[in-house]
């Protein structure tokens, strides 16, 4: 339907491309990672989803930063004194509004993982429109079930892969801040190899590992970690940024330091960190993948950390061009980071099919609308030459 290629790039990654530029590039619009442990031959180019190995070719469409089943009360904000009672309501129409826009101040909307029956149908409806992979980013911390994901693929048929580590430092337990990074690497190459969650169900990235701003000496432990099991497995990474556009350039160089690879780290969230173009096209150099993932995410306030005026979709669009422009179009991840309620179709959100049925053919809207311009300015070149 979007004239999706797919074409393998090396035994980690395979890439679908859309052609449609004038200059014939291929914007990488979504990213399929793989997990190989390099220390196990027969694993080689395979995806290693919750339901086991899968050949690369029959991922489909594939978003990289979403979630299927967590909590997000590390992240509660309290509502103002005069709005604690509409904080308090059941979701409803007559509330909706107000959650969407101050969604870290209703307690129910951030239990994700009571909605496992909406978010199965979402992920049928997301197969029916061609989508076929996606990674769920829920770490330790933010209460990841690798057993509903497990039941979610068998269900409904679509690949997904498992994210091991640790989110953020406010989700630290005091056994994680104890470890040494010897002990924390060990934890991250146990999920990846043997199971997680005390089950048998493996992971298949590293991620999303959580960082705030600033970095505490806890998550700096663990991104050492992170960067020691990599070393060790040639597995992809998919880190959190701390709120600040200072936190990704910090953030990679502890991990190079520490031995990572960075041609295999995605940089998430770059919708509300890196605004400036300056210095997004700064940091494309240093070599990592460039996620926006936030589709479908607009706020007027964005209630963790003010500061920060949230893109819309039509901004984070201009932003992807802007990069394949510039020969970043095979560094480019796009999803949405589902991780509230109200972002789900039950209620009246985008869903996990925002990308897939809106997103992409504004896109290629856009490049015809520009397809045309080119040529009428080339008409008009000609005949005032």
């Amino acid at each position: 339907m979007l004239g999706y290629t797919v074409e393998p790039r090396d035994v980690f990654i395979m890439s679908p491309h859309l052609h449609h530029t004038p200059a014939k590039k291929k914007i990488l619009l979504l990213e399929h990672f793989l997990v190989v442990p390099s220390e196990m031959s027969s694993l080689s180019g395979k995806v290693q989803t919750v339901l086991g190995l899968v050949e690369p070719s029959k991922l489909g469409r594939t978003l990289t930063h979403e979630h299927l089943a967590m909590t997000f009360d590390c992240c509660y904000c309290p509502p103002p004194p005069c709005q604690e009672a509409i904080a308090k309501e059941p979701i409803m129409m007559k509330n909706l509004y107000w959650i969407q826009k101050n969604a870290y101040s209703h307690k129910e909307n951030l239990q994700l993982n009571q909605e496992t029956e909406a978010i199965k149908e979402e992920l049928l409806y997301f197969k029916a429109n061609g989508g076929g992979a996606l990674v769920e980013n829920t770490t330790t911390g933010i209460s990841r079930d690798t057993q509903t994901l497990k039941r979610l693929a068998e269900e409904t048929g679509v690949h997904i892969i498992s994210g091991a580590g640790f989110y953020v430092d406010a989700t630290h337990s005091s056994e994680t801040r104890a470890m040494s990074v010897e002990q924390l690497t060990d934890v991250l190459m146990n999920e990846i190899l043997h199971g997680a969650d005390g089950t048998s169900i493996k992971c298949g990235v590293i991620g999303e590992i959580g960082c705030s701003w600033p970095l505490t000496e806890s998550e700096k432990k663990v991104l050492q970690a992170t960067a020691h099991s990599q070393a060790q497995l040639g597995c992809p990474v998919i880190i959190h940024p701390g709120r600040s556009s200072r936190a990704p350039f910090q953030i990679i160089r502890i991990l190079q330091e520490a031995g990572a690879d960075i041609s295999k780290t995605v940089m998430s969230h770059l919708d509300r960190t890196i605004l400036d173009k300056k210095e997004l096209l700064e940091f494309a150099q240093l070599g990592c993948y460039l996620e926006y993932d936030l589709f479908g995410t607009e706020l007027l306030h964005y209630q963790l950390c003010p500061d920060i005026d949230m893109p819309d979709d039509n901004k984070r669009i201009r932003r992807v061009r802007l990069l394949v422009e510039e020969g970043y179009e095979d560094r480019i991840l796009v999803a949405h980071d589902i991780h509230t309620k109200t972002r789900l179709m039950k209620y009246g959100g985008h869903g996990y099919s925002h990308i897939l049925t809106n997103v992409v053919p504004k896109m290629l809207l856009r490049e015809k609308i520009m397809l045309i311009y080119l040529k009428k300015r080339s008409d008009l070149l000609e005949m005032t030459a």
